[in-house]
């Protein structure tokens, strides 16, 4: 199962070790692109959910919001869905042990920022997505996470969800839209973040 479902991995994407794909639920899913359609709609059903729920920056900006979002984003496709990783992995610049403690000062970082007025509030959701990419918390889907987390948190902040040029559960074919946003986030490592604001605002 990892040879086809790791195989043809895009750019920026993690492998999937053994262990992970031992929590697989659905028995049937054997390759990237069925897995990718079977996340695409636990993804809709989180996304309805949220939906129905009006959240302030406040209760949005932590920790239990963070791994609640992602165990609802994936509850039907993996069993430790909402765990953070326990393994190094080839992304990202966080050992298992710092991670819980990096994305609570990340999102402490953010509530700050919102209520300094430290940078525009788009930037402010853009940075915490790019953050939360860096330490990659969960050993799937972090991607598609950190866009929905900032996306709900721009709507708390009086905004609808990022158009992302396409919806923030996709991006993960290997074409040319990918590559513009993995190009994106490499800028926002170093501290450009102008391509990554035209990127999600087309």
């Amino acid at each position: 199962m990892s040879e086809t479902i790791n195989n043809g991995l895009p750019e920026g994407a993690t492998e999937l070790s053994p262990d992970d794909l031992a929590g697989l639920i659905p028995d049937y899913i054997f390759t990237r692109e069925d897995l990718n359609q079977f996340e695409k709609t636990n993804i809709q059903q989180a996304l309805a959910h949220l939906s129905r729920q009006k959240l302030s920056y406040i209760e949005i900006l932590t920790v239990d919001f963070c791994l609640r979002l992602h165990r609802n984003m994936f509850n039907k496709t993996w069993e430790w869905a909402g765990q953070l990783r326990r393994r190094e992995v080839n992304i990202g610049n966080t050992p298992p042990y710092m991670i819980s403690m990096r994305v609570r000062d990340t999102l402490d970082n953010a509530v700050f920022w919102i209520e300094n007025e430290t940078y525009p509030p788009d930037e402010i959701c853009l940075r915490l997505h790019r953050d939360l990419v860096w330490i990659h918390p969960f050993p799937n889907g972090n991607g598609r996470h950190s866009r929905i987390f900032c996306d709900v948190l721009r709507r708390a902040l009086g905004r609808g969800f990022f158009p992302w040029g396409i919806s923030a559960g996709e991006l993960v074919s290997p074409d040319a839209h990918r590559a513009e946003y993995i190009l994106a986030l490499r800028e926002a490592d170093n501290g450009d973040y102008r391509r990554l604001i035209r990127f999600s605002s087309d």
